[in-house]
């Protein structure tokens, strides 16, 4: 009988241990799918991978490419872009494929554009929002003494781009680096277009040599911009008509390459609405950082900018927003059912958390200051603060009307809106449960 006992007590052990075992097996395989799931969805929605579009010893513009996985849905029609310019900078004049968005993160910053055929010049300062249509010449100017410029942009990938890798800039100034689209012409074509000689032409297309953003300073070209650009409106605007008259004291005639510049000015301002184009009302920026806050509680705030707000946000089609999270708290679970949202990290750390439509986990990111982040349409999201310091970021999303996000926790949530014997029944549970379950969180948006 005892011996009987004892085998039968061995077989248990056995056995015990085979369940655990074939327990164990299957559960690191799952935590190593999710693991990898996890990691997959980082590569997909995370996007750390940032590439030098332009890079000179003035500045330099960094981009970022939305998300795409060959052979998936998972599409982003949008790219990031983060344009650093040195004091006394010039990102010169060009136009590109697609449609720009700036937000100006640091620093003061002046954008001269084509709007309605006339230039059109504002002052930004941080927090400022401004949005340049794709095709429309622009410039950009960092002025200020001892201090650097840091803009945020997106960048469209329009139906109409060339459907290169990113987007395309043409540029109108250049010489040498970066080489000018007016170089593309005939020589005999263009200076007869601009009727100066072929001699003065070659001279004016390759004097340019220190990249597409330059310092203000330097060759006598860069000397004299830089001065009329330090100008007041009005000093400019009587510059600028001097020019176009010819008045001899408008630049001193000290050698041939002022004498090229001048008559090229002539050339492009000898039209009867230049004085019309420095003061052009075209519209002004809008800044996010003196916006009242859409929503705030004690937990925090979030403000977000649409084309019933800034009007110029229909050019782009896309809008703006800003979130500050307290430590620890929570930008409750929800969904965009209009329009994909890029978020910057720009200032301290939080997870992201995104997932499938099929109710798993696609990612958990840790993300810091700098990072990008992008989550699809209809892809339910929530973004947490660590317990350190307050989480601040900022994004774009592709729809320019309001997104009227749906919460899916929260004292304003689906949970309260579907509650009712049919939501129950989907849980399986009663309703006298569910509503003890959606009446547990009385906060709502952002959540301790």
């Amino acid at each position: 009988m005892e011996i009987r006992n004892s085998l039968l007590l061995l077989v248990l052990i056995l056995f015990s241990a085979l369940v655990a075992s074939v327990s164990g097996h299957w559960r690191e395989r799952e935590e190593g799918e999710n693991s990898e799931q996890r990691t997959q969805g980082e590569k997909w929605f995370l996007l750390r991978h940032l590439h030098d579009v332009v890079k000179t010893d003035a500045g330099v513009m960094k981009l970022v490419k939305g998300g795409y996985h060959r052979g998936t849905s998972f599409h982003s029609p949008m790219h990031i872009g983060f344009i650093s310019m040195e004091p006394n900078s010039l990102f010169i004049p060009q136009y590109l494929d697609s449609n720009l968005l700036l937000f100006v993160r640091h620093g003061e910053a002046r954008v001269g554009h084509i709007y309605g055929d006339e230039l059109a010049e504002r002052g930004l300062k941080p927090g400022d929002v401004y949005t340049i249509p794709a095709g429309s010449a622009f410039y950009l100017e960092n002025r200020v003494e001892n201090q650097r410029l840091h803009i945020i942009c997106s960048i469209d990938v329009t139906s109409e781009s060339m459907g290169w890798h990113a987007f395309q800039s043409f540029f109108i100034g250049g010489g040498n680096y970066p080489t000018s689209v007016l170089a593309g012409f005939d020589h005999t074509t263009l200076s007869t277009a601009l009727n100066v000689s072929t001699e003065e032409l070659s001279t004016f297309l390759t004097r340019q040599s220190s990249g597409p953003i330059m310092h203000l300073s330097g060759s006598h070209h860069t000397h004299i911009w830089s001065k009329f650009l330090a100008q007041e409106p009005h000093k400019r605007l009587a510059h600028l008509k001097r020019v176009a008259n010819f008045e001899e004291e408008t630049i001193p005639k000290e050698d041939e390459s002022t004498w090229s510049l001048r008559k090229f000015l002539f050339t492009l301002l000898n039209r009867e609405d230049v004085v019309e184009r420095v003061n052009h009302k075209a519209p002004s920026a809008y800044n996010l950082y003196n916006r009242k806050a859409d929503f705030k509680n004690d937990y925090g705030w979030s403000k977000k900018l649409d084309e019933s707000n800034y009007p110029p946000l229909k050019i782009s089609g896309n809008g703006v927003y800003l979130v500050n999270l307290s430590p620890g708290s929570m930008m409750a679970p929800h969904v965009n059912p209009t329009a994909i949202e890029y978020g910057i990290v720009l200032k301290g750390t939080g997870r992201v958390q995104i997932v499938y439509p099929n109710g798993t986990l696609a990612m958990n990111a840790r993300v810091r200051e700098g990072d990008v982040f992008w989550v699809p349409r209809y892809f339910p999201f929530c973004q947490i603060a660590s317990t350190n310091g307050p989480f601040e970021f900022f994004g774009f999303t592709t729809s320019a009307r309001r997104n009227h996000q749906q919460f899916l926790v929260g004292k304003n949530s689906l949970m309260q809106s579907l509650r009712g014997p049919e939501f129950a029944a989907a849980f399986g549970i009663s309703e006298k449960r569910l509503k003890r379950i959606a009446n547990a969180q009385s906060e709502q948006v952002i959540l301790p």
